[in-house]
C-alpha cells in the first residue's frame, strides 16, 4: 500500500492510497471461483459454467465489493501511517485503474488542528474576595418577607411599591392596537412590569382617578410592530393597596421549614445557604476567567465540518426547548447566532484535552462522589439519587467531565497569577456567573 498526502485549503487533506494490485486481483479471482462452484446459468449444470462467463457476468460486482472492503480496511491504517487525525468522515474518490498500476482511491477530509499550548504565566486572574455579612442576611430575609406580601386597600394617593388595580386602553396614531387594552389588572408601582413612564405616571393617583399617559415603546421592544412607537394610554384606577410584610415570628420561621420556629435558626440556615451560593459563584467566576484566558491565548483553525456539526446540534436543542411555542416548527435560527459559541466550545474542548493529556490529569473519583452527593442532597431521598447517577453511564460521564474540567481550572490557577478582588456578596450574586 502506497500513501501520499497533499494539503488543501486550511485543514483539508487529500490522501491518495494505491492498493496492492496483486492482493486485489487475487481476492477478486478467489471470490469469482467461489461463485463458479454454485453458479446457475441457462444451458449449464450448477458448477459447470465456464469461468470466462463467470468473470463476464460477475466480475464488475465482485471488484466493486472487494474495492469497498479494501478501502474500509486500509483507510485507518493509512491514517495511522501518516499520523493524521481526521475531524469527520472522508469523501472517497476512486482512482481510475487505467491510469495507474492498480486500484486506488483519494480520501478528502479535514484534520484536527495541531497546536502548542501558550505560556500562561503572564496571565492574571481576579479571584472574588467576598463574605456573607449580617446585612446580606438581613437583605435576604427582607426578600423572603416580600415573597409572602399581602395587600391592604388604602384611601390615599398611590405611592411607590403600592399595588394598584387598573384598566387601560392604548392608542398609536389614534388607533387601538392589539395587546393595548386590559381591565382590572393588578400592577405594583416600581416593578417595571410596564414600559417606562407608565407606572411613574400613576404615582399620586387615587382610586376612581383617570389619567392620560404619553409613553414610548423601547426601540428594542420584542414586538417589532410596537418598537420605537409613541402611544397614548387612558388609564383608570379602581383600587390602591399598600404592602403588608409578615413579621419575623416563630410562625414565619416555621413556614420556611424551621421545625423549632427559632428566628436565630432561620438566620443560620439562610446564612449557610448564602455561603454555599457564594462559593458556587466564586468558583463559576474563576472558571469563566480561566476559560476566557485559555481561549484568547490559544488561537488555531478549526475544521469546518466540526463547526457545522456543532451549530446544527445547537439549533436542534433550541428548537427542542421551544416545542411549546406554536411557531417552533418555523423558527429561523441563522447560523450566525451559534457559530461564535460553537467555535469557543470546540476550541476549549481541544485545549482542555491537550492540558489533560500533557499533564496526565486523571478524573478525581472522590470529587465526582462529592459532586453527585451535593446534587442529591436537594432531593427527598439522596441515596436513591446517588445510586441513579452511578447506574447511569451518560449522567455519570457528564459529572466526570465537569469534575475533570474543574481539575483543569485548578491546574491553571497554579500556572497564572491570582489576585484577590474585594467584592460584596450582593454585587457578586446579582450578576449571573459565567
Amino acid at each position: 500500500m502506497q500513501v501520499s498526502i497533499e494539503s488543501g485549503e486550511g485543514l483539508e487533506r487529500r490522501m491518495t492510497v494505491k492498493l496492492p494490485s496483486e492482493q486485489f486481483d487475487n481476492e477478486v479471482d478467489k471470490r469469482l471461483k467461489r461463485i463458479a462452484r454454485t453458479a446457475r446459468l441457462d444451458g449449464f449444470r450448477p458448477g459447470k459454467v465456464p469461468f470466462t462467463m463467470i468473470k463476464q457476468r460477475y466480475s464488475g460486482t465482485v471488484r466493486q465489493e472487494v474495492f469497498g472492503e479494501l478501502i474500509e480496511s486500509t483507510f485507518y491504517d493509512a491514517l495511522k501511517q501518516q499520523d493524521l487525525k481526521p475531524a469527520g468522515e472522508p469523501k472517497i474518490e476512486p482512482i481510475d485503474a487505467k491510469d495507474h498500476d492498480g486500484p486506488g482511491y483519494t480520501a478528502v477530509f479535514e484534520v484536527l488542528p495541531e497546536f502548542d499550548l501558550s505560556d500562561m504565566s503572564n496571565i492574571t486572574i481576579k479571584r472574588p474576595a467576598a463574605q456573607v455579612a449580617d446585612e446580606d442576611v438581613d437583605s435576604m430575609i427582607e426578600k423572603l418577607r416580600k415573597q409572602r406580601v399581602t395587600w391592604s386597600q388604602v384611601d390615599r394617593p398611590a405611592a411607590q411599591d403600592d399595588q394598584v388595580k387598573v384598566s387601560f386602553r392604548g392608542m398609536i396614531d389614534g388607533e387601538a392596537f392589539q395587546g393595548g387594552e386590559a381591565n382590572d389588572v393588578p400592577l405594583v408601582l416600581g416593578s417595571k412590569t410596564m414600559i417606562e413612564g407608565f407606572e411613574e405616571g400613576l404615582l399620586g393617583a387615587c382610586a376612581g382617578d383617570s389619567r392620560k399617559l404619553d409613553v414610548k415603546f423601547p426601540d428594542d421592544y420584542p414586538e417589532e410592530r410596537l418598537a420605537g412607537k409613541h402611544a397614548a394610554f387612558e388609564v383608570s384606577l379602581s383600587e390602591v393597596s399598600e404592602p403588608l410584610l409578615p413579621e419575623i415570628t416563630e410562625e414565619f420561621a416555621k413556614s420556611f421549614g424551621i421545625a423549632d420556629g427559632s428566628t436565630e435558626t432561620l438566620r443560620n440556615d439562610i446564612r449557610g445557604s448564602m455561603e454555599r451560593e457564594l462559593q458556587q459563584r466564586i468558583k463559576a467566576r474563576l472558571r469563566t476567567q480561566v476559560m476566557d484566558a485559555l481561549f484568547n491565548a490559544n488561537k488555531f483553525d478549526l475544521p469546518g465540518v466540526l463547526i457545522d456539526r456543532e451549530v446544527t446540534k445547537m439549533q436542534e436543542r433550541a428548537r427542542a426547548q421551544a416545542t411549546s411555542s406554536p411557531m417552533a416548527g418555523n423558527m429561523e435560527l441563522p447560523r450566525e447566532m451559534y457559530e461564535q459559541q460553537a467555535v469557543r466550545w470546540l476550541a476549549l474542548g481541544l485545549i482542555v484535552n491537550k492540558i489533560v493529556a500533557q499533564n496526565d490529569i486523571k478524573v478525581d473519583a472522590d470529587r465526582v462522589r462529592e459532586s453527585i452527593e451535593a446534587a442529591a442532597a436537594e432531593y427527598e431521598d439522596p441515596d436513591e439519587v446517588v445510586k441513579w447517577y452511578y447506574g447511569n453511564k451518560d449522567q455519570l460521564s457528564t459529572v466526570e467531565l465537569r469534575v475533570l474540567e474543574d481539575q483543569v481550572v485548578d491546574w491553571m490557577l497554579e500556572q497564572v497569577s491570582v489576585e484577590d478582588e474585594p467584592i460584596t456578596f450582593s454585587a457578586l450574586t446579582e450578576r449571573a456567573p459565567g
